[in-house]
């Protein structure tokens, strides 16, 4: 049976304990709380400093808001996107998923836009949250083997269609699929709007606020 001096002897060596761990621990948090403010002024002032000066097929400032508010919402983790350009979107997206515990995947065929989104992604602070790929995207969807729960389509329009039957089966249930200028009047792009409203377990709707458009369709199930 324990004495009093026993349990009063434990108690403090419990005490003691607990005092060098949170030493321990809360300079750790404070500087992951500092490098995230860190991180958030970098990106921050990148996008708005360069807000007008995008070109190359690049989105609009506020489609990159549109994706932002997606993955965070969402706290989505697993990202793809099909046509980085010179990375606006793309900053965006990891920015978000710097937040989530997240990765993107984001594919180019271009060398000379890759180049130029490299040097972007660090300029934004932003690189190690993504894993850009120079590549076909026509065949690299299909080798990707995934899963993701968040995948932005802006790459070439008449195979939008193919890009989501390619990419669908690895879409987790509650995972979005995204797409933009589907506003913008391309014949391809409408074919794909109506095949991907035909399947019952997907909720598709368009997103206004974005100047050319995205739609959103969430998966229900498999």
């Amino acid at each position: 049976m324990k004495t009093r001096c026993d349990i009063i002897t434990f108690l403090m060596t419990c005490l003691a304990t607990s005092v060098l761990l949170i030493g321990t621990i809360t300079p750790i948090d404070a500087q992951n709380v500092q490098t995230t403010k860190e991180l958030d002024a970098k990106a921050e002032k990148f996008l708005n400093e360069n807000r007008e000066r995008w070109r190359d097929w690049n989105v609009p400032y506020e489609d990159g808001k549109v994706l932002y508010n997606l993955i965070s919402k969402n706290n989505y983790r697993r990202a793809l996107e099909i046509g980085t350009s010179t990375g606006h979107s793309a900053i965006w997206m990891a920015w978000a998923l710097s937040k989530t515990g997240g990765k993107l995947i984001t594919i180019e065929i271009d060398e000379a836009r890759y180049k130029t989104a490299l040097k972007n992604f660090k300029k934004a602070g932003v690189e190690e949250f993504i894993d850009a790929r120079l590549a076909d995207a026509h065949q690299l969807v299909i080798d990707l083997k995934g899963p993701f729960d968040f995948v932005f389509s802006d790459a070439d329009k008449e195979w939008y269609t193919q890009y989501f039957k390619d990419v669908e089966k690895k879409l987790a249930v509650g995972g979005c699929f995204t797409a933009d200028n589907v506003t913008d009047g391309f014949r391809d792009v409408k074919e794909f709007l109506d095949y991907v409203r035909s399947l019952p377990n997907y909720k598709t709707t368009i997103e206004r606020s974005s100047p050319s458009g995205i739609s959103i369709s969430y998966k229900k199930s498999n």
